[in-house]
């Protein structure tokens, strides 16, 4: 990002070679101090220290005593970036790109954003504050670019790109790149795609992307997670779903749930169902969400109340 002027988070990475180099770093950066490991840890390896004596701590806890292993043998230590988090999805084919809905996502477990993270909670788009200007500011400061700068490194890349972005006063920040759909935000995204999705794919295979129509719904659509009781902690698995096909008003997506030997569908994970519903606002697409959720039920469900409520502020 830095090499091809993508706006994001000033960052310095280092190991336990230049440690000293890293505490005298951290002990002078403003806080707050955010500090990654630089590979997979299972979505925990982000640390958000609020004191320059914890993050002095936190950065010996993670490459001297391994504390997420080999994942944080590199660790980056980051501007912390204060605003509204978004992300923006783009369909590539290397040299084409078709902008998919924005979305929002919630990923604490309890409301108001308390509680632990989860995979996620729900979601919404389209996001309000991501109006025409905006998006046009994520085209030119961070899609095209990106797209450039992955041709420039001679990466010949086709399909998704996730662009988590942060919005400060107007102006948007990547926090995070991935190469998939995300979830839940891929059940708002994708019912708002209006064009044969299977055209799309077959163009971005092809190179073709700027030949296929593209058009998308203007309606909006809301997603509200169902999951096991005591996730992302510990729950049971094998509770009978019961109303599911009841539900008129929005779709039901299936994720941790099976098949019993009884023909019944049970629990099988930690998140079950997503239930997107769409509508003329916001408010009408989150009406048809948990109006589905009302019909659905097993022992110990618990979803989030408050999907969207925040969204629901900024149109007032």
């Amino acid at each position: 990002m830095n090499k091809h002027n993508i706006p994001t988070a000033r960052s310095r990475t280092f190991t336990a070679d230049n440690l000293e180099e890293g505490l005298n770093y951290v002990s002078s950066h403003p806080t707050p101090v955010v500090l990654k490991a630089d590979g997979l840890a299972a979505g925990k390896g982000v640390i958000i220290s609020e004191t320059n004596e914890h993050a002095r701590e936190t950065l010996k806890e993670m490459l001297v005593d391994a504390k997420f292993g080999d994942a944080s043998s590199r660790v980056v230590v980051e501007q912390f970036l204060e605003g509204i988090e978004l992300s923006v999805f783009v369909l590539t084919d290397g040299e084409n790109y078709k902008i998919l809905p924005e979305a929002k996502d919630y990923k604490r477990i309890g409301e108001q954003d308390t509680g632990l993270n989860t995979g996620g909670m729900g979601a919404v788009s389209p996001v309000p504050f991501a109006d025409a200007d905006f998006l046009g500011k994520v085209e030119d400061r961070v899609i095209k670019p990106t797209i450039n700068g992955l041709k420039a490194e001679g990466i010949d890349y086709k399909g998704f790109i996730f662009i988590g972005l942060m919005n400060m006063g107007g102006d948007p920040y990547v926090i995070e790149y991935n190469v998939r759909m995300g979830d839940p935000e891929t059940q708002v995204v994708m019912p708002r795609i209006q064009s044969d999705v299977l055209e799309l794919f077959i163009a971005t295979g092809n190179g073709t992307l700027d030949q296929v129509d593209y058009e998308l719904d203007e309606q909006a659509a809301t997603t509200v997670v169902m999951v096991a009781g005591g996730y992302p902690g510990s729950y049971a698995k094998g509770a009978t779903i019961s109303g599911i096909d009841s539900v008129d008003e929005a779709m039901v997506f299936h994720a941790g749930t099976k098949n019993s030997e009884e023909g019944t569908v049970v629990t099988n994970g930690g998140r079950i169902l997503a239930i997107t519903g769409k509508g003329d606002s916001v408010a009408k697409a989150l009406e048809n969400s948990y109006n589905g959720i009302g019909k659905i039920s097993w022992q110990d469900e618990y979803h989030r109340k408050d999907i969207g409520q925040d969204i629901l502020r900024l149109l007032d």
